[in-house]
């Protein structure tokens, strides 16, 4: 009598763990964007509240989406300019001080939020931010009439991977990954490995594979403190980036690390520019 309430216990158990997990992966399935992109509207800041000169732009993607983003113009003779792709949290205002860290160095910025980010309008989806991409590059090879071989393409966190996914439609002059993963299924089936992300994942955003096909110079910025994207992404980038390339490892947080590393980061990014030009 006594095995068999017991018994009974364990399939009751058994099913609720059963059914826990069912309604886990269902979360995961129905309400992935909220796991992916983390956008803030408002915007906290402007650059010429910081005393920056800038332009405030608005285009349109080709599926007509109107964005904004701030250009930054070069400061020095070279007229090289970082698109900027930012990560899947806040939006353009967050970035100023990470803009005055390239204009302190020579470079122009334009840095642009993708759709349902700031004042750009629209929905997130992985097609748009490619899409978002697109229309900031175009901005600047055709209304600005930038010349692709003075463009720096760089992406943090998930930035890196619409970053290489743009750069291997292009030849810019450079390709800057920081802070970025593989693919969102190297992440996932990390953090959640009792989970097939695998089979229902919807959002790829995979880095690897893009950089696979970039033909340009490539620099992969990580922190070794890393553990919201872990070290080995940086490495595996870094393995698979063509020649001429360079790897600089920071010391700091996640999102903290180009500040406390912030003269390893600025003193990289000179040397390795210096040597691809």
């Amino acid at each position: 009598m006594a095995v068999r309430k017991v018994f009974k216990v364990f399939k009751t158990l058994l099913f609720l763990a059963a059914a826990a997990y069912f309604a886990f992966m269902l979360m995961l399935a129905f309400f992935q964007k909220k796991y992916i992109y983390y956008p803030a509207r408002d915007i906290i800041t402007t650059p010429g509240l910081k005393g920056m000169e800038y332009e405030d732009i608005y285009f349109d993607s080709s599926d007509g989406v109107r964005l904004n983003g701030w250009f930054f113009p070069p400061t020095d003779d070279r007229g090289e300019t970082v698109l900027f792709c930012h990560g899947n949290a806040d939006n353009i205002s967050y970035f100023i001080d990470d803009v005055r860290t390239f204009m302190d160095i020579g470079l122009g910025v334009f840095i642009f939020d993708y759709r349902g980010y700031g004042r750009s309008g629209g929905n997130q989806s992985e097609t748009g931010t490619y899409f978002d991409a697109e229309a900031a590059w175009k901005w600047l090879t055709k209304d600005r009439n930038i010349n692709p071989s003075k463009i720096i393409i760089a992406g943090r966190s998930l930035g890196g991977a619409i970053a290489a996914w743009l750069a291997k439609e292009h030849k810019p002059c450079a390709l800057f990954l920081e802070t970025a993963f593989t693919s969102v299924e190297d992440i996932a089936s990390k953090t959640h490995p009792f989970v097939p992300v695998r089979f229902f994942l919807r959002y790829k955003y995979s880095t690897l594979d893009y950089l696979l096909k970039v033909k340009a110079p490539v620099l992969v910025v990580h922190s070794k403190d890393d553990t919201v994207v872990p070290f080995i992404h940086g490495q595996k980038l870094y393995a698979a980036a063509p020649s001429p390339k360079k790897f600089i490892e920071l010391s700091g947080t996640h999102r903290n690390c180009f500040v406390e590393s912030a003269e390893i980061y600025t003193e990289g990014i000179k040397d390795f520019l210096e040597s691809t030009r």
